[in-house]
């Protein structure tokens, strides 16, 4: 029994040594396996970047860039464009965040593509373009960008008009609708010049009013044009311009009238020669005309004037004065300067006695119908921008801002006004 038991134990320890060199095989079988797998992955990264390598070569040689960049906020208005080098572009579409298509148009070159007209502002676009190659191969290129908020952004406001014919006395006046803190950038970015060669000089009479003019009237029959390249120029902090436009206006024939407080008479000079002696009533000794030179810068064939708008009240604080059709009348002043037609006064009063408020008033009749009379003439006759200079009057001399009327201003004075 002593014997059998002790056979079977090294039976025992036979098979359990065999058991743990067929698993101890396994374990090193399994290792060696694993040493395999990580070869493996070598060949398989490789063969990954040949793909990345083939698919690179595939790829399209156009280069698509878009402004703004995708992401933007407080895109300027007058900047998206898209262009493309080493290809063409083929389709561009700009649509508003609502849908709404943009309209633009590729170059005939096909390098380059603009919107049709300045963005709108506080508005989120979507941008998509696509070019191809010489090959064939296309290419694409998304962005999305936001545009300028009303309250980041400045305008300006500005006389004359694109296209208009003015009297040789019309400055640019441009008034902004934020106050301007840097204004050399904002000077700068506009540029007045005329066919004259006149040199034209920028004076700021306000953080929100910039005026251009030269030394000397402007010269009969020339072209003025101005350059406004607003369109991202910081005004204040937080606040750019939006604007880039180009303004051209002609400046008419040469017609200066003078009004003689003193003799009642107004003196209509054309091209330097008298054409018309004309008799007016102005200011009363109570409330004189203003002295100086004031340009024409509105005309009404009739209008009402109503005295408590000008600070001429009875004691209810009634105007003492309304006459809701005062005839041909052009406005001289913005504290409200006029040259009108007058059919209330008697014909005896022009070229007699002064007696309005302050204007300077022509015969007329009531409606504006009859094209004889005197106010009429000179309503025909006039232009935007025509000067009338008031002299020998018992009051002072206009401001220079107090309509367009820096020509009241000297040379050096108002050179000194100017950012630049």
């Amino acid at each position: 029994m002593e014997w059998r038991v002790r056979t079977d134990s090294k039976l025992r320890r036979r098979s359990m040594g065999a058991i743990s060199a067929l698993l101890g095989g396994v374990l090193m079988l399994t290792a060696c396996t694993g040493g395999d797998e990580k070869a493996g992955g070598g060949d398989a990264n490789k063969s990954q970047s040949e793909v990345d390598a083939a698919a690179a070569k595939d790829a399209s040689k156009a280069k698509i860039t878009i402004t703004p960049k995708d992401g933007t906020d407080n895109a300027s208005l007058d900047s998206t464009a898209v262009s493309v080098a080493d290809g063409t572009l083929t389709a561009v579409e700009l649509k508003t965040s609502e849908g709404a298509a943009v309209a633009g148009k590729i170059a005939a070159d096909g390098k380059s593509w603009k919107p049709e007209a300045p963005l709108k502002r506080s508005t989120k676009y979507a941008l998509s373009a696509t070019a191809k190659d010489e090959s064939g191969k296309e290419a694409h290129e998304n962005a999305s960008f936001s545009t300028v908020s009303p309250e980041n952004s400045f305008i300006g406001s500005f006389v004359p008009e694109d296209g208009q014919t003015v009297g040789v006395g019309m400055p640019v006046s441009i008034t902004f609708n934020k106050p301007i803190k840097d204004k050399k950038a904002v000077q700068s970015a506009i540029n007045v010049t005329s066919s004259s060669g006149q040199e034209v000089v920028g004076h700021w009479f306000s953080a929100q009013r910039l005026d251009f003019r030269p030394e000397k009237y402007w010269q009969a029959g020339s072209t003025v044009t101005m350059k406004m390249a607003l369109d991202g120029v910081q005004g204040a902090p937080g606040v750019q311009g939006v604007q880039n436009r180009t303004v051209t206006f002609k400046v008419g024939r040469s017609q200066v009238s003078t009004v003689d407080v003193k003799t009642k008479k107004m003196t209509v000079t054309r091209d330097g020669a008298v054409i018309k002696t004309i008799p007016i009533s102005a200011g009363s000794p109570a409330t004189p005309t203003y002295n100086g030179q004031m340009v024409i810068s509105e005309k009404f064939k009739e209008t009402r004037m109503n005295g408590a708008t000008v600070g001429f009240t009875d004691a209810d604080g009634k105007g003492e004065y309304d006459i809701k059709d005062v005839p041909h009348a052009m406005r001289l002043s913005t504290s409200g300067t006029f040259l009108h037609g007058n059919y209330w006064g008697a014909d005896s009063i022009f070229g007699s006695v002064n007696t309005s408020h302050g204007c300077v008033g022509l015969n007329d009749v009531k409606g504006a119908g009859d094209p004889n009379q005197p106010a009429a003439w000179f309503y025909d006759n006039s232009l935007i921008g025509d000067v009338v200079t008031v002299v020998n009057s018992p009051d002072k001399t206009i401001k220079p801002d107090n309509g367009l009327n820096g020509w009241n201003l000297g040379w050096a004075d108002w050179k000194a006004g100017s950012a630049v």
